[in-house]
């Protein structure tokens, strides 16, 4: 008596009670600020870090297309595999708290060590692939480990009378992941292409600044240690599934003909285990079953990150005069969309589906789901068709590609013997083919000088030397950008010349005419630069993130709705492992179809929508479960009555 209403005495694992505060007279303990706060973080870490990491392999570690796919979905699928391990390591060791610090520590040092191998001074080549792929390994048991933790653990500081707050204190953590994942997807590709280190792109920068808000997050979480709630491990229910499943097998097998039948191989494992858990472990997998063709969403959906950020590489990125995006940027749009599709679903769209009186229910939603993400795929073949008409196309095996300028002041005639490649007069000043086009957003460029004197000239930092006489400089890439006055010296005099937009993926040859008293440039484009505008990602970019909200939401309402209560988190985790699989997926393809990129595009497209057929026939015969009939069914032992009988049973056999 006497206390105030915002505090409540709580009793920690340690047996010692303290003060559990809440926020502003409200039921919300102020420890959750801590734990949003560090999910923001954390999620701003990992989605800021991955933003970079495609253009990493491929501009920093130099690896081709197909191998920094694939790289980047093993990555992205060990990410999915580890949860496994964090949920026994809380349930069955530390508990949540201590396997979120410790798995957190890992995290951190995981980035540390990717930054590091980020600095083009520490070692070769191969020490940053070994310090890179060392980093991610790292990263991927520190996210993975810590991702079935943190929201169960926010979950776990509420009362249980307050079922209201705990429900929108998930709505806030959800907003905060994807707040965390919109921001990184902005900032860390500036930081990457805007900050110049070492001489090019500072990706030790774009991936330092992840660590230290890992480290942040870290640092607000265990400054809310002294309020939180911390529950002991109590035993992880999945090992008891896989013994249950174990001795059910085992018991089939080694059963003869004599033996009494039973309605359900799993029935053979009543000898040692109750019949509510062996009833929950049949709904659980009747569930698990439904999941078997839901990595192929996945396939499609991580992409992103991938594919879809380097087919940006390709397009024209410009919004007029005003800024030029990155490529890498573009991830962002579906965090944003996130945030605007979730409320206008719930809001406006599935109400005005219900007036209809169409039952939608969450494996049908899912169903919806999948077709809007084959449609996003569909969208990105139409856009990967028209960026590749200004793509060079490599010379055939034993073949190669000839470009021929002409120099002269007047047309020329060329002929090749037992070839009829130039039909047409070749015009003054014009070339023939295109050779080389870049995918760094920038433009190529080289210089052929046809006076007298050598000449060098600076632009945007980069210095070019043509020798005299038909001299023909290195190709380099410049940021694009208009040169209207760039600078030239040759011998001991300057020039000025106008060189007007140099523009992304574009390669232009600049020939230099004039006497000794001037400088003529005369400009031609040997690759077109990027004409289709990335404005054109905008319809696959919604299109996946509709199928995102009508099937991963309902997808995870679905999965809770249907487990028994101490079967969710056994659920949750083959829920993420239909994630890992999915990215599974994607590098067998990425490094084994070998197909043109529009092709696997229209591939991708054609098995989801063959695969949500398969699942639209499965869900049709699932027959949804009313958690309440376990009661009824069971009505002498309680959950805890079961499990604490079983924990006898396996220390008795122990002993």
């Amino acid at each position: 008596m006497g206390k105030r209403k915002e505090l409540k005495l709580e009793i920690h694992e340690s047996g010692k009670t303290s003060k559990s505060q809440k926020l502003c007279g409200t039921n919300y303990p102020v420890c959750i600020s801590f734990i949003v706060v560090n999910e923001f973080c954390e999620r701003f870490s990992y989605y800021g870090m991955k933003a970079v990491l495609t253009l990493y392999f491929i501009n920093y570690l130099h690896w081709n297309q197909n191998l920094s796919t694939a790289v980047y979905h093993a990555f992205s699928s060990l990410c999915y595999f580890t949860p496994i391990l964090g949920a026994l390591i809380a349930d069955s060791w530390l508990g949540k708290f201590k396997t979120i610090v410790y798995l957190s520590v890992v995290y951190v040092l995981g980035h540390v060590v990717k930054s590091v191998g980020a600095i083009p001074s520490v070692g070769d080549s191969t020490i940053h692939i070994a310090l890179s792929m060392m980093g991610l390994i790292l990263i991927a048991f520190g996210t993975g480990g810590i991702k079935p933790c943190v929201a169960a653990f926010g979950g776990d500081q509420f009362d249980e009378e307050h079922t209201n707050e705990r429900r929108k204190f998930f709505s806030i953590f959800y907003m905060s992941i994807n707040a965390g994942s919109l921001l990184s997807t902005v900032i860390t590709p500036i930081l990457r292409g805007n900050v110049q280190c070492f001489g090019g792109d500072c990706y030790a920068l774009a991936f330092g600044v992840p660590a230290i808000l890992m480290v942040i997050a870290l640092v607000v979480f265990i400054s809310g240690s002294g309020m939180y709630k911390k529950s002991p491990p109590e035993g992880n229910v999945l090992l008891d599934v896989c013994r249950c499943l174990g001795l059910a097998i085992k018991n089939r097998w080694m059963s003869s003909k004599y033996d009494s039948k039973r309605k359900h191989w799993l029935d053979w494992a009543e000898e040692k285990y109750p019949k509510r858990l062996i009833h929950e472990i049949k709904m659980v997998l009747r569930v698990l079953v439904l999941f078997i063709p839901l990595p192929m969403f996945w396939a499609l959906f991580d992409q992103q990150g991938s594919r879809w950020t380097l087919q940006a590489t390709r397009m024209n990125m410009a919004f007029g005069s005003a800024f030029v995006l990155k490529p890498d940027q573009m991830q962002m749009l579906n965090a944003l969309l996130i945030l605007m599709f979730v409320p206008i679903f719930d809001v406006v769209v599935y109400p005005l589906i219900g007036l209809c009186r169409i039952n939608l229910t969450p494996l049908k939603k899912m169903a919806v789901g999948m077709i809007f993400a084959a449609l996003a795929f569909g969208a990105a073949t139409l856009v990967e068709v028209n960026v590749m008409k200004t793509v060079v196309e490599p010379a055939p095996r034993g073949q190669c590609l000839l470009q021929v300028y002409n120099l002269a002041d007047s047309d020329v005639k060329l002929s090749i013997p037992g070839s009829n490649l130039f039909s047409q007069p070749i015009k003054s000043y014009e070339a023939t083919d295109n050779i080389l086009k870049s995918e760094k957003m920038e433009a190529y460029l080289r210089f052929i000088n046809t006076r007298s004197e050598a000449v060098n000239v600076t632009m945007a930092g980069v210095d070019f030397y043509i020798p005299a006489d038909y001299g023909i400089s290195p190709n380099k890439s410049v940021e694009r950008n208009e040169y209207t006055s760039v600078r030239c010296t040759s011998g001991s005099q300057d020039f000025s010349i106008n060189l007007g937009l140099l523009d992304s993926g574009a390669s232009y040859t600049v020939i230099l005419k004039g006497g000794s008293g001037d400088i003529i440039p005369q400009k031609m484009e040997d690759v077109k630069a990027n004409n289709v505008h990335i404005a054109w990602q905008i319809p696959q970019y919604a299109l996946m993130t509709a199928g995102e909200v009508m099937f991963s939401i309902p997808g995870i309402e679905f999965s809770y709705s249907q487990a028994p209560a101490n079967m969710k988190s056994l659920l949750q985790a083959g829920w993420l492992l239909t994630v890992a699989f999915g990215n599974v997926i994607v590098l067998i393809v990425a490094e084994g179809a070998g197909l043109d990129q529009w092709m696997e595009f229209l591939l991708f497209a054609g098995l989801l929508v063959a695969v949500c057929i398969i699942f639209s026939i499965m869900a049709y015969f699932y027959t949804y479960v009313d958690l309440g009939e376990l009661d009824k069914l069971f009505p002498d032992k309680t959950v805890n009555e079961d499990e604490d009988d079983l924990k006898k049973d396996q220390t008795d056999d122990t002993t």
